[in-house]
C-alpha cells in the first residue's frame, strides 16, 4: 500500500446506489458526471459534483485527476471459497459429482504444510485485481486455512468476513473433526479474529447433509453466546440436494424449517443459492431479515437451476451476489453479475443493469450488515473504492464514448468488461501498489 494520508480527493466521473434500483428506481443510484470524492483519515468526507465542491476545498489543494475513469464503490462477493481457486473452471458434472471429483480434492490438499497460505495470498490478489475488495469466504476444514486468510486480510486493511468449513458427515475421512476438535479449534478461530481490525468470523457449516444434528446444534449455542457472528452455507442449491435433506431430517418440514431449528434464520446469516423454495419458505426467509447470495455462474456451470430472483425480491429477501468459486469459474463479480443477467432473461424476468451494479455494491453491504461501513460513497463511510477505466479495451472505448443513459454506460461495463476495467483499488481511501501485493 501507499503510506497513509490523510486527505486525498480524486476528480471523475462518480457512481453509487442510495437504494435498491428494483424497489426506488433511477432516484435509487447517484451519478457525477463530473465529479470529486474527498477522502479523509480512510473514510468518505465529501462527495459531489466538482463545481459544487470546489468552494470547499482547502487552498492549494492536490487534487488527483481521473477523468476518464469511473469511481465506483469496492465490489461485494458474498459467497465463494477460497480452497477451490485452483479447481476453478473445472466442470465434473452435477453438484455432487463436482464435490466428489474437485471440490474435496483440493480442500483436503490444504493439510500440506504451506499450501494454505500460499492459495490465501493467490485468491486475494485474485479477488482484488478483479475489484473485490469484501467478502464472505469458506475457508477449508483445517483451523489453519482459516488463519492464513485472515492473516492475509489483515495484512492488507481488507474488511472481510470468513470461517472454517464444519461438516462431520457424508465427505471424505481427511475432511471430517471429531466434536471436540471443532469445538476447541473454532472457539480459538473467534477469540483470534472476530471484530480484530476490519475482521469478522462467519460460522460456516458447509450445508445440512454434511452437518450432523449434535454439529448444528452447536452451531445454534455460538449464536447464542455471541450473536454478532455471521453465519454461512448452502440453501436449496439443487433438487437432489433438498431430497437427501428431506431423508436424512425427517422430522423437519423442508429444508427451511430445518435451518429454522438451529437459529440459523436471523439477521447475519447469508444463504448461498436458494433456487427451490416454496412460496411460503420464500416469504418467511424475507421476514427473518437472512440474505440470500446468489450464484448464477455456478449455478450455470452444475446445471444446477435458474435463481427465483424476482419471488425474492417480492418477499423483500436481501439479495446479493457470489461468484462461488470454484464451482463459479472465476473470481469476478463483474462476470457474475453478467451471468445474473443471463439467467434472469432466461426465466423471462429480466434484471436492470443498475439493480445488478446494486446487487455488488450496496446490496452486499446490506446483506452483511455493513451498509454503515462500505457499499456506497455515505459520507462516514470506509473508503474502500475502484477506478474503472472506461476505455480498457477499444471496443469498450467505442461503446462507453456513445452510451446515452446510466443504465447503458452500467450494462455495457457488466457484460463487455473484465479485469482489465480495474485500474486502481482502494482500501481505505489508500491505493494498492501493485494491486494484490
Amino acid at each position: 500500500m501507499e503510506p497513509a494520508s490523510s486527505s486525498r480527493i480524486l476528480r471523475g466521473a462518480i457512481v453509487d446506489c442510495l437504494d435498491d434500483p428494483a424497489i426506488a428506481g433511477e432516484s435509487a443510484v447517484r451519478y457525477f458526471e463530473d465529479g470529486l470524492l474527498w477522502i479523509k483519515d480512510g473514510r468518505v468526507h465529501a462527495v459531489g459534483t466538482a463545481g459544487e465542491l470546489a468552494a470547499r476545498l482547502p487552498a492549494n489543494v492536490d487534487i488527483e485527476d481521473r477523468r476518464g475513469g469511473l469511481l465506483v464503490p469496492g465490489l461485494i462477493d458474498t459467497h465463494t471459497h477460497y480452497p477451490q481457486l485452483s479447481v476453478a473452471g473445472s466442470p465434473s458434472g452435477s453438484l455432487f459429482e463436482w464435490l466428489e471429483r474437485r471440490a474435496f480434492p483440493a480442500e483436503s490438499a490444504l493439510a500440506q504444510p504451506g499450501l494454505a497460505e500460499v492459495m490465501a495470498h493467490r485468491f486475494i490478489a485474485e479477488m482484488l485485481r478483479n475489484g473485490t475488495t469484501t467478502a464472505m469466504v469458506f475457508a477449508g476444514v483445517q483451523p489453519e486455512s482459516a488463519d492464513a486468510f485472515f492473516q492475509h486480510a489483515q495484512h492488507l486493511g481488507l474488511r472481510m468476513v470468513a470461517g472454517k468449513v464444519l461438516q462431520d458427515r457424508m465427505v471424505p475421512e481427511a475432511l471430517r473433526e471429531a466434536p471436540e476438535q471443532t469445538l476447541e479449534a473454532t472457539d480459538r478461530l473467534i477469540q483470534r479474529w472476530h471484530g480484530r481490525d476490519r475482521l469478522a468470523y462467519a460460522l460456516t457449516p458447509r450445508f445440512a447433509p454434511a452437518c450432523s444434528e449434535m454439529l448444528l446444534s452447536q452451531c445454534r449455542d455460538w449464536l447464542r453466546q455471541s450473536p454478532s457472528l455471521y453465519l454461512q452455507t448452502h440453501l436449496a442449491e439443487t433438487e437432489e440436494e433438498c431430497d437427501r435433506v428431506a431423508k436424512l431430517f425427517p422430522r423437519d418440514r423442508g429444508y427451511l424449517d430445518l435451518y429454522d431449528r438451529f437459529g440459523f434464520l436471523r439477521a447475519g446469516t447469508i444463504f448461498a443459492h436458494a433456487i427451490y423454495l416454496q412460496a411460503d419458505e420464500q416469504r418467511r426467509l424475507g421476514e427473518s431479515g437472512a440474505a440470500v447470495a446468489h450464484c448464477p455462474s455456478s449455478n450455470l456451470l452444475l446445471g444446477s437451476g435458474l435463481m427465483p430472483l424476482r419471488a425474492l425480491q417480492d418477499t423483500d429477501v436481501l439479495l446479493s451476489v457470489g461468484t462461488d468459486v470454484g464451482a463459479g469459474p472465476s473470481c469476478s463479480v463483474l462476470k457474475t453479475l453478467a451471468d445474473a443477467i443471463r439467467v434472469q432473461q432466461l426465466r423471462g424476468e429480466p434484471m436492470g443493469m443498475l439493480q445488478a451494479f446494486y446487487l455488488a455494491t450496496l446490496g452486499g453491504a446490506r446483506a452483511l450488515k455493513l451498509e454503515q461501513q462500505i457499499g456506497s460513497f455515505r459520507v462516514g463511510n470506509e473508503a474502500d473504492f475502484l477506478v474503472l477505466d472506461l476505455e480498457a479495451t477499444p471496443e469498450l472505448a467505442e461503446r462507453t464514448a456513445r452510451a446515452n443513459s446510466l443504465e447503458e454506460l452500467m450494462g455495457l461495463l457488466i457484460l463487455l468488461g473484465d479485469d482489465r476495467l480495474v485500474v486502481e483499488v482502494n482500501i481505505q481511501g489508500r491505493r494498492l501498489i501493485p494491486v494484490g501485493a
